[in-house]
């Protein structure tokens, strides 16, 4: 999109990276300003165009996020980060942006499972996740990825993501 969205994600990203490494959460009070000041600034500096590439970004970034939530295998902090990162870039350097994202949760999800030696554990609850996708929501029930030993915090990966997606623009 345009270089008016480096320095409000890279803030952002940062923060929230911090206090996700720390409380394994993202507070509604950093993201939902960040996701709505995204709409605003794109519409102020493209438009309606900018406005339009706006909303597309925060789609997508709800469609390929909403699954992992919808399936509570990611928090809906990371969703509304995601969503967030959406608003300002874009739909086109968002999939760059999710790409790197997911290569980068992995890598950040196979050193945590590594560190906290639970790596067969990790992967038992990840194949019970995929094998459970249809099954777990046709009975409305959680499917059960793990205990919070387990999880990773992803907003680091989202920073990763993002900003590695400005330099391939």
């Amino acid at each position: 999109m345009t270089s008016n969205a480096w320095w409000p994600n890279l803030i952002v990203l940062a923060i929230a990276s911090g206090i996700d490494l720390r409380s394994r959460r993202i507070p509604n009070w950093l993201s939902v300003p960040f996701l709505f000041a995204g709409f605003a600034v794109q519409a102020v500096a493209g438009g309606w165009t900018g406005l339009q590439s706006s909303l597309a970004g925060f789609g997508l970034a709800v469609l390929l996020f909403g699954l992992p939530c919808y399936l509570h295998a990611m928090g809906m902090g990371d969703l509304k980060l995601a969503a967030g990162v959406g608003a300002w870039i874009g739909p086109n350097q968002f999939w760059m942006a999710f790409l790197v994202t997911a290569m980068a949760g992995g890598v950040i999800a196979v050193a945590h499972s590594l560190r906290h030696r639970s790596l067969g554990r990790c992967l038992d609850n990840s194949g019970g996740l995929v094998l459970n996708l249809a099954k777990a929501r046709r009975a409305n029930r959680q499917v059960d990825v793990g205990n919070r030993s387990l999880s990773i915090p992803y907003a680091p990966a989202i920073a990763i993501g993002t900003l590695f997606s400005f330099f391939t623009q």
